[in-house]
């Protein structure tokens, strides 16, 4: 007969199946749970992970599987399972803890709370047993039992003090004006940590950060520095050479764990692929190089292929493990390169891809050889092609060729696990991507995409006035955060750019009024992660750093000003610049870590610019390809025809003859309306300047 009760297997969370036959007495975040804290007296053991994390399905199979753990585990505490990506709100509350108690924070995070729910301990990756200074999990529990049931005062006054220092971190300096001189400081940073060999930020590990690239290019554009250029352009073409790269399948790879870029931790995450997407695409528009636009392509395609579900909406991650391993499933020993190429090819493609018999890959954690090769390119193709004296186009035509043949070999294994949960902040942001992607490529296949996305969140997950923050198999659940609502009028907004569809307009309104009915903080200015009727945790965080994504807070700042110069609507651009002075202290000591915001801070203050034209014909058509094409980072053009009524009852534009047939190009500042230009030319040099 069993000892426990594991009642996970009813969840729809990815992660949370995946531990539903532990014997570990497993309860989903609830009030079940904390009832039984209470009346059982016990602590909580809270562990928070998401289906993808290489290092939670460690601890799993080290100790969540284990019967001699999960007895300990069951006899001191409630355990809990929380899926980071299904409760953003959790995860953040007691990631500050572990930050906090630590200096560090990572998955899997390992909290121990009273059954109030305060928290007393935090730690990451907890082994079995204690070993080289760090405490393993039985000892660990059975030390928090001893604390609890003889010095159980001494625990509370340590939550009580934990939570006193917690609720200290969320309260924010007084309002401080927004002063565009912080641009020089996030630039000064970035040029600091910049790795001007690999490109890339730091050295060990290194994670993509497009919207630093994102930053970079505009600080470019608006200050003329070619620095800042070329560590944008050179990080971007590094990472597609590297290991971070998936040469055989496409899409990247979550981060590198070296500085080169070579070894990457090899999960894929929707995330990633949606903002290097954004970024790609604006190197191109700045360059013109097919170079960027391909790679874009490149991402559609893996997009497409695997993180796209039946109803077009896009999933959230690919795992970094398969059979066991980490990175099984994208590696290659030498001996299968040669029987699927042959000899030839084999030659060349292990050339160029750096592939080494004995293999280049050493494993993570144990530094061993393992036989196997990361893909990485040296040089990019047309460097390799002049080497060889043969055109480019012939040698990328017998490249692919082999990449055929190796996708063909690799579709056979093992997949890793794909999380298949669809998440409406992460499709906001694929939406976001594909729409200006396709606006500089005319790639219609992406707009196709977006729109289907779009559709998809607005049909299902959008229910009685209110985002649902995830869908998995036929359930939209979870009441949506910040992200869910920043990162939709995001895409939604960029969708109305590419189709002049208003509804797509609108509802990025309809999201951003919402956020500031139920979201505000009044006194201090910007968004809480958390809805006014969400659940009550012990803080109600409010952030406006960037992490692996920009904030929701330095996203809407951008959607206030950029909706705010398309509709005349003053009270939003108030809006932008109250979020922007409420995080702007924080923002002069760590300016790196507000590179999106600094963008929004760009875009208020260096000017921006609304260009109108009447249809598709003649100089206005011109006009939009060319802003479409190239780089305006702070021009918003809007095609209106008189058969589009919705647009212009929304634009509240007059539909009269003598406007609808002009021939002139409207542009329009933050403050006035410029005399109409004739030429397209003409209307590029006024809103480049």
């Amino acid at each position: 007969m069993t000892e426990y009760t594991n009642r996970l297997s009813k969840e729809k969370s990815p992660y949370l199946l995946q531990h539903a036959h532990n014997p570990v007495d497993w309860y989903p975040w609830g009030e079940e749970a904390f009832n039984e804290a209470k009346k059982s007296n016990k602590m909580i053991f809270l562990s928070i992970g998401y289906s993808t994390c290489h290092w939670c399905h460690v601890m799993e199979k080290e100790s969540f599987d284990n019967p001699d753990v999960a007895k300990v585990l069951n006899r001191v505490f409630v355990c809990i399972k929380v899926d980071r990506e299904e409760r953003p709100d959790i995860d953040s509350t007691y990631m500050a803890v572990s930050q906090m108690m630590t200096g560090t924070g990572g998955w899997p995070l390992n909290v121990i709370l009273t059954p109030d729910r305060v928290p007393v301990f935090a730690l990451t990756y907890i082994p079995r047993e204690s070993r080289g200074g760090q405490v393993g999990i039985i000892d660990l529990a059975n030390q928090i039992a001893e604390l609890w049931s003889e010095g159980r005062e001494d625990v509370e006054r340590r939550a009580a003090e934990v939570l006193s220092n917690l609720q200290s971190l969320n309260t924010r300096n007084a309002r401080k004006k927004a002063d565009r001189a912080v641009l020089q400081k996030v630039f000064g940073q970035m040029e600091s940590m910049y790795d001007e060999m690999n490109g890339g930020f730091g050295s060990s590990p290194k994670f993509p950060s497009p919207h630093n690239l994102m930053f970079l290019m505009r600080y470019h554009f608006r200050t003329g520095n070619e620095k800042a250029l070329k560590m944008a352009l050179n990080t971007l073409v590094k990472m597609r050479l590297g290991g971070i790269f998936d040469h055989v399948g496409y899409g990247f790879h979550r981060y590198s764990t070296d500085s080169s870029w070579v070894l990457p931790h090899f999960e894929k995450m929707i995330y990633d692929q949606a903002y290097l997407m954004m970024a790609y695409t604006e190197a191109y528009q700045i360059t013109g190089e097919k170079f960027y636009a391909a790679v874009t392509d490149e991402i559609f395609q893996f997009i497409s292929r695997e993180m796209t579900s039946p109803e077009g909406a896009f999933y959230s991650a690919i795992d970094a493990d398969s059979e066991g391993e980490e990175g099984k499933f994208y590696t290659w020993r030498w001996q299968e390169i040669l029987t699927a190429l042959g000899p030839d090819d084999a030659e060349l493609f292990m050339h160029i891809f750096n592939i080494d018999r004995m293999g280049n890959y050493h494993d993570e954690a144990s530094g061993r050889v393992t036989g196997r090769n990361i893909l990485h390119m040296d040089k990019t193709i047309p460097e390799i092609a002049k080497d060889m004296g043969i055109s480019p186009g012939s040698l990328e035509k017998r490249l692919e060729s082999m990449r055929v043949k190796l996708f063909q070999v690799r579709e056979k294994r093992v997949k890793p696990h794909k999380d298949d949960k669809i998440l409406a902040d992460m499709n906001g942001l694929v939406i976001a991507a594909l729409s200006k992607a396709y606006r500089a490529t005319g790639n219609v296949k992406m707009l196709d995409a977006a729109r289907k996305a779009a559709d998809f969140v607005l049909s299902t997950m959008y229910m009685e006035g209110k985002l649902k923050h995830r869908y998995r198999d036929g359930e939209a659940a979870i009441e949506a955060y910040l992200d869910d609502y920043s990162f939709m009028a995001f895409g939604l907004l960029e969708l109305f750019l590419a189709t002049m569809h208003a509804s797509y307009l609108k509802k990025s309104v309809e999201f951003s009024e919402f956020l500031k009915a139920h979201f505000l903080d009044p006194w201090n200015g910007g968004y809480f992660n958390t809805p006014d009727f969400g659940e009550p945790l012990p803080v109600r965080f409010k952030e406006g750093h960037d992490g692996s994504v920009p904030s929701g807070n330095s996203v809407q700042s951008l959607n206030l000003l950029r909706i705010g110069s398309i509709l005349s609507r003053d009270d939003f651009r108030a809006d932008a610049v109250s979020i922007l002075e409420a995080f702007f202290a924080e923002m002069e000591k760590s300016p790196m870590f507000f590179s999106f915001m600094a963008i929004a801070l760009d875009y208020l203050t260096a000017g921006n610019y609304l260009v109108k034209v009447h249809g598709r014909d003649g100089e206005a058509g011109k006009t939009v390809d060319a802003v479409w094409k190239g780089f305006h980072p702070n021009a918003e053009s809007i095609i209106v025809e008189s058969d589009n009524q919705e647009l212009l009852r929304i634009l509240e534009e007059p539909v009269t003859p003598g406007l609808m047939n002009s021939d002139g190009i409207f542009i329009c500042t933050s403050m006035n309306c410029l005399p109409p230009v004739d030429s397209s030319e003409e209307a590029i040099r006024t809103i480049s300047k």
